[in-house]
């Protein structure tokens, strides 16, 4: 029904079916996220919460809940949703990039966003864009890329020596100069994506600035 696009028939059939299974938090999570995308943002948080209540080791119910309290302008109430996602999954992926997203851009805590965002990447192994705003975070809170250490110069050969050959040639003390943090300055990063990697909420939010991921979950 929802591939149709007859919404209103996939509302009611969501919650006919959270009327007959009570107990089930699923159903409410669709519904919540067809509520959402319909901009019943009020109905929708309301039924998130139902299926958190009924299930509250759900990842995915607790990030949905996130989504909707950020859309409806609940920024502090968003994060704490993440956070319980985070402790419900510690491998949800989706709820960390919406973390950092959130408290970068709303709550302004660029340590909170940056290792929020460092642990999604680490999920996901993803590159790009998340590179670039972990970077950009880095250099807003001071926290530069380590460099790399420089290798150690070879023993000299103590018998060529000792025959009068030349010892061989120590190598430099110091590496090669380690690159920039491979951050662009800000605002420079390139466009978002949608959902990165992981499954991530499909719904419309507020554009994130020029350069960084789209903050849409």
């Amino acid at each position: 029904m929802m591939r149709s696009g007859n919404t209103t028939e996939a509302e009611l059939e969501f919650k006919q079916i959270s009327v007959t299974y009570p107990q089930l938090s699923t159903p409410y999570v669709n519904l919540g996220i067809l509520l959402r995308k319909n901009g019943h943002l009020d109905q929708s948080e309301e039924a998130l919460k139902s299926a958190v209540q009924r299930n509250g080791s759900s990842a995915v119910a607790w990030t949905e809940l996130g989504a909707t309290q950020r859309m409806r302008g609940e920024f502090k109430e968003a994060a704490a949703s993440y956070e319980k996602a985070i402790a419900a999954d510690s491998n949800y992926a989706a709820a960390y990039r919406n973390l950092g997203v959130v408290t970068d851009l709303y709550l302004g805590d660029p340590e909170r966003a940056l290792t929020a965002f460092e642990r999604y990447k680490q999920i996901t192994g993803e590159d790009k864009p998340v590179s670039t705003w972990i970077a950009e975070l880095r250099q807003r809170t001071g926290k530069s890329t380590p460099r790399p250490t420089a290798a150690p110069a070879p023993a000299s050969d103590s018998s060529n020596a000792a025959e009068g050959g030349a010892a061989p040639t120590a190598a430099p003390s110091g590496g090669p100069a380690a690159p920039a943090d491979g951050a662009a300055a800000p605002g420079t990063a390139p466009s978002g994506e949608a959902a990165p990697a992981a499954p991530a909420p499909n719904t419309s939010s507020p554009a994130a600035p020029a350069g960084k991921p789209n903050t849409g979950e």
